[in-house]
């Protein structure tokens, strides 16, 4: 590496003006597809960074063993950090992992399936990483059940933990090998074990 060096910063949030329509949003996501963005509902363009090394390990574990579960009886569909959101209150967020159920996919024309999912997927699962703060992990979790996930799990390597956002009940934490999922993943159990393992060589 050349030393010396310095370095341009990149901004992470952006105001474009006028805002971006959801079409417009979308058009530059695909201009720009290497570049993780998302929106906050005040029209923020957020640009989120690239994920390190095991962080990636982590969520590439995850969604294999949704997609595991998934197999199992074939109803709704997985989806993995790619998948782009439009949410009722403007915003438009991407999940590390996620699972539209069966009752949603119905509400989906065949147009709609190639573009940006119109609302907030059944489940959600975010997997920390070491350039974001727990609180917000935490922040972004509770937006996405504002917007109308049942259930969604902040998974936090540091701590080992799982921080458990269900509608219509209080914030938990749970600590220990697995995790199991309730409606409207009923059946699917995290090996926790597994996720650890992507954080040591």
């Amino acid at each position: 590496m050349r030393t010396g060096l310095t370095l341009p910063t990149i901004p992470t949030k952006l105001i474009i003006t006028p805002l971006l329509s959801d079409d417009e949003f979308e058009q530059l996501c695909a201009a720009n597809s290497d570049v993780p963005l998302e929106r906050s509902k005040d029209g923020e363009i957020v640009v989120n960074l690239l994920a390190e090394f095991d962080t990636s390990a982590g969520n590439a574990e995850i969604t294999y063993q949704l997609r595991a579960w998934w197999k199992t009886h074939r109803r709704g569909r997985v989806t993995g950090s790619s998948l782009g959101t439009f949410l009722p209150d403007g915003s438009s967020l991407n999940p590390d992992a996620a699972y539209v159920s069966e009752e949603q996919l119905t509400r989906l024309s065949p147009e709609e399936t190639q573009r940006f999912l119109p609302f907030a997927p059944a489940f959600v699962i975010e997997l920390r990483s070491k350039t974001d703060s727990v609180r917000e992990g935490r922040d972004k979790m509770g937006a996405w059940r504002r917007n109308g996930v049942e259930l969604g799990w902040l998974v936090d390597p540091d701590s080992r933990s799982v921080f458990i956002f269900e509608a219509g009940k209080e914030m938990r934490q749970e600590t220990g090998r697995q995790i199991a999922g309730s409606r409207p993943v009923s059946g699917f159990v995290l090996d926790l074990d597994e996720v650890w393992s992507c954080y040591s060589v």
